[in-house]
């Protein structure tokens, strides 16, 4: 017998055992990169994809276990106000991104 609790639209809130799992694979998730940055055995540029990957899974990870976010149909409009919420927001940085670099290039030539 399995004591997950739902909502009144059905879906599974999760177990112990799955908040458990999530947490171990964040702390593993957490503690790697930590060690590689603080005993660097590899090149920066290798490191530092390391740490992005990993930051990456662990988003990923914590939207599954903690979010409980998947591709059921009654998670599609959670899932496609997040992917919104990803989109607006690569906007926005890579937009920054762009008139921070444009500046400073304008400021170099004319300054």
């Amino acid at each position: 017998m399995s004591h997950s609790s739902t909502s009144r639209a059905g879906e599974s809130h999760g177990s112990a055992k799955s908040y458990g799992i999530g947490f171990v694979l964040c702390v593993i998730l957490t503690v790697i990169p930590f060690a590689l940055v603080m005993n660097p055995v590899l090149s920066k540029p290798a490191t530092m994809l390391i740490v992005v990957a990993f930051a990456v899974i662990q988003v990923i990870v914590q939207l599954v276990f903690f979010l409980h976010m998947n591709r059921s149909s009654e998670n599609g409009w959670n899932l496609a106000s997040f992917v919104f919420t990803l989109v607006i927001l690569f906007i926005v940085i890579a937009l920054s991104i762009w008139i921070i670099w444009s500046m400073h290039y304008h400021m170099m030539i004319n300054g």
